[in-house]
């Protein structure tokens, strides 16, 4: 009998995302968690069940697309084009600020230009995928703090490509003058739409009428138009998860697709799941146990130092301290982006391999730290549970 390979991932994820999931319940942790320890324990550096590190990983992000999908879907295009400032203003001082933080250390260690500027772009990305989860299961994404985090988030996510020509520029690398205005007519189309839907806020889809009343229809309407506008994304050099923003943000203003969201709940669930698993396949446990007191150090730093620099910017922007310093825990931790960038300086010579390892573990333990982080944060400042009066 023929098994698929596939099969043993499926089936070894999910009976450990069950139990943990079950265990993090009975202590009122968000499972984001137990996704991520899954794929510590499940991976080649754990109990070594799952060794195709890449399948998994292409499977998660499937995840992150359906997940920004849902989200566009639930968020107001208005209220982010009136918090353009945060967006923009917020983003760029945190990046400015974080190499500027790394610098003295760069200093110190005789580092070159570049590989300060490298380590500050990626301790400056925050995690859209864990964030929105959590302000999903929280049911914040209409509060300050989460409209903010959501602004910064999608700034950030455009602010990657010119961080990858800056890298590319310092590494004597010669650009490519059509990508980068193909990169950034992307941008503005993005925007555009976005702006468009603001405008118009109810749309009609292209053969309305037939999709009114066909259930199935629609789910494939829907979905050609996600996985459509994040091929388009990629394809420019954006991000994927940028163009299910915007296709969520289409669907949720049609009147046609309504019932889209939910009849594709459980896929979300499913493959945001096995993002957060691929994640955590690649922490190697024995890398962290060898150089662990040098990695729990930056990771203290990376997440005190990223809860305060966005922190104190949102404050000087206007807003409170409590939503301050909720959102600036919140974009605590560095994001799956960084990866990116991490591959990028290896492959430039930028760091050593030494370096990379080192990144990779930083960022992936604080994707794991930080949802107890914010709990803990949430718990001192004794947020209340989100509330009409606190909409904007």
């Amino acid at each position: 009998m023929h098994l698929d390979p596939i099969m043993p991932y499926l089936v070894g994820s999910i009976l450990a995302v069950l139990i943990l999931g079950l265990c993090l319940r009975a202590i009122r942790q968000p499972y984001v968690i137990g996704y991520l320890i899954a794929g510590v324990l499940l991976g080649p550096h754990g109990l070594a069940l799952v060794e195709d590190e890449a399948l998994l990983a292409r499977l998660g992000s499937v995840g992150v697309v359906l997940l920004l999908f849902f989200i566009g879907m639930e968020v107001s295009p208005n209220q982010l084009i009136e918090r353009w400032k945060v967006a923009i203003i917020g983003t760029f001082l945190q990046i400015f600020i974080s190499v500027g933080c790394v610098w003295p250390m760069g200093v110190y260690f005789d580092w070159s230009v570049e590989r300060i500027v490298l380590i500050g772009f990626v301790i400056s990305l925050s995690s859209t995928a864990v964030v929105m989860k959590l302000l999903q299961d929280w049911n914040e994404f209409d509060s300050k703090a989460g409209q903010n985090v959501l602004v910064i988030l999608l700034a950030q996510d455009l602010a990657v490509i010119p961080m990858l020509i800056t890298l590319a520029m310092l590494g004597g690398a010669e650009q490519d003058t059509g990508n980068i205005w193909l990169q950034l007519a992307g941008a503005v189309l993005m925007i555009a739409l976005v702006a468009y839907i603001a405008v118009k806020k109810t749309l009609h889809l292209p053969l309305s009428r037939l999709l009114r009343n066909d259930h199935e229809i629609q789910i494939f309407a829907a979905l050609s138009i996600c996985l459509g506008l994040s091929l388009l994304t990629g394809l420019i050099g954006l991000s994927t998860a940028l163009g299910a923003f915007v296709a969520g943000m289409i669907i949720g203003a049609a009147k046609e697709t309504q019932w889209v969201h939910h009849s594709l709940e459980s896929f979300r669930v499913i493959f945001v799941a096995l993002f957060f698993v691929s994640i955590g396949l690649l922490v190697d446990l024995e890398f962290i146990a060898e150089y662990w007191g040098q990695i729990a150090l930056l990771v203290i730093l990376v997440i005190l130092t990223n809860t305060f620099i966005n922190g104190v910017i949102l404050k000087l922007l206007g807003e409170s301290w409590r939503d301050s310093l909720y959102a600036g825990t919140l974009l605590s931790q560095i994001g799956e982006f960084s990866f990116v960038l991490a591959a990028v300086g290896i492959q430039a010579h930028i760091i050593s391999d030494y370096g990379y390892q080192l990144t990779v573990a930083v960022i992936s333990i604080t994707l794991l730290m930080s949802p107890p982080w914010i709990m803990f944060i949430k718990y001192i400042i004794k947020r209340p549970p989100h509330s009409p009066s606190q909409a904007l």
